[in-house]
């Protein structure tokens, strides 16, 4: 770090101003760490990002043609007209049957793809647990696919999901990508008018919500803020009347208004459906999912992202910023309402084959250990968090995580804002108690 000497004229005493802009601190992985590593060095890094640089179509197609199944391969790598990319165009492919199928006829087919930990619904009673293999969140993928489909949800129509952190958020999202539909994912903590703008920028067709979901204890009400949503009138006119049909999960069993015609339950829908149900042939640059931002500068937007380029880096990301494996139980501790567990809690990861962990509550219920007893229990190996939260297990103490070994993670994340010094020096020596390297990570929508 640098040091700056300021005066401020005539009678000043000379203040020193210590700046925290640069930091000079390194801290190199382990030798045994970079052995195993994906990348080993940081130039081996280099002569990857070099050839990514100088040869870019050269580059991505080989990392497609090894890393993603193909119905049909590409006429050409990349299309470039400012400001408009396509990418592998003229292939087919499906998100899906990256994320599962293709792990069917292996030994991976039994492996955990999904560890689900919920929050308990008061202090002293246990949370739920859940465990999925890839076989059965193919199974489950494949049955509300077929739910879809029966309610008149067609390939390109838009499926808006307005769901607590459960695995049927994840089974959602996948269901769209497998037959062709868009979905379109709402933090569940936004309200009625922020669901009811987003189905009318998008033009949903269909609301996959719950009757409510936990935080702290409590009962966040998400069927009711549906019904409010598509109540919402602007000059005597429905802003929502594009949907159709509300599917409902059943999860906190708070009572809720069901409309009849409109609104069906989650679980009866499944006990009607088929298991058996192919994956689409989509093309490269089919739509995936539209992500609205945030709107904390102005009118939430529309992001579009299409199925191949967007698999493509969201699996290598994960497999190289993470040096992610296969045998890894990674976790990252944001919601799928934003681009981040879009990333790198559903389709990185899996296409990765890796198990993932998905946590439905807060950090601190019922105590301010909660996340470092889900990390010993479940024996995570990568933990991906924010700043934000770090600062908070700073603020609550060391000894909420001494009641815990966390002596299986072997790798730490950061992402959301940046870092400053002192919660990284804390992340670095308490959690991962001097042997973990970093990664600081920033994304955008």
């Amino acid at each position: 770090m640098s040091k700056t000497k300021t005066g401020r004229g005539k009678g000043n005493s000379g203040a020193n101003i210590q700046s925290m802009l640069k930091e000079e601190r390194v801290f190199k992985p382990s030798k045994d760490f970079s052995k195993k590593a994906h990348i080993g060095s940081m130039a081996a890094y280099k002569k990857m990002y070099d050839r990514s640089v100088r040869q870019p179509e050269a580059f991505w197609s080989e990392q497609a043609k090894k890393e993603l199944v193909w119905f049909k391969p590409w006429s050409k790598v990349l299309q470039w007209k400012a400001p408009h990319a396509k990418w592998f165009v003229g292939g087919q492919t499906n998100v899906s049957m990256n994320c599962l199928d293709r792990y069917l006829d292996s030994d991976k087919a039994n492996q955990a793809a999904l560890i689900w930990e919920g929050e308990p619904a008061a202090p002293g009673k246990p949370a739920e647990e859940r465990t999925l293999t890839y076989r059965q969140l193919h199974r489950e993928v494949c049955l509300f696919t077929n739910v879809l489909k029966a309610r008149g949800i067609k390939k390109g129509d838009v499926v808006l999901i307005y769901m607590p952190m459960v695995p049927e958020a994840a089974v959602a999202m996948l269901a769209c990508s497998r037959m062709g539909a868009i979905h379109s994912v709402v933090f569940g903590g936004f309200s009625a008018q922020s669901v009811a703008d987003r189905i009318q920028d998008s033009q949903a067709k269909m609301i996959l919500t719950s009757d409510g979901g936990y935080r702290r204890g409590g009962v966040v009400p998400l069927k009711e803020n549906v019904d409010n949503a598509l109540k919402i009138k602007v000059k005597g006119k429905s802003i929502t009347r594009s949907i159709e049909s509300v599917i409902v999960l059943r999860r906190t069993e708070n009572k809720v208004t069901m409309k009849k015609g409109r609104d069906f339950w989650w679980h009866e829908e499944v006990s009607k459906a088929s298991p058996i149900c192919p994956p689409a042939k989509l093309s490269s640059e089919h739509p995936l999912f539209i992500l609205y931002t945030s709107g904390s500068t102005g009118k939430p937007k529309g992001i579009l992202h299409t199925t191949a380029g967007y698999l493509l880096g969201a699996k290598l990301t994960s497999k190289y910023v993470f040096d992610l494996k296969d045998d890894d139980v990674y976790w990252c501790t944001a919601d799928i309402g934003w681009i981040t567990g879009h990333s790198y809690i559903i389709y990185g990861p899996l296409a990765n084959g890796a198990t993932i962990l998905m946590y439905e509550g807060a950090p601190n219920w019922p105590e301010p250990d909660r996340f470092w007893n889900i990390v010993a229990k479940h024996q995570v190996s990568i933990l991906y968090t924010a700043p934000t939260a770090i600062r908070a297990f700073m603020k609550w103490g060391e000894q909420w995580p001494a009641k815990h070994d966390l002596s299986s993670l072997r790798l730490l994340g950061t992402v959301g804002e940046p870092i400053n010094p002192e919660a990284w020096m804390w992340y670095h020596r308490v959690i991962g108690q001097g042997r973990c390297p970093i990664v600081d990570t920033w994304w955008q929508t």
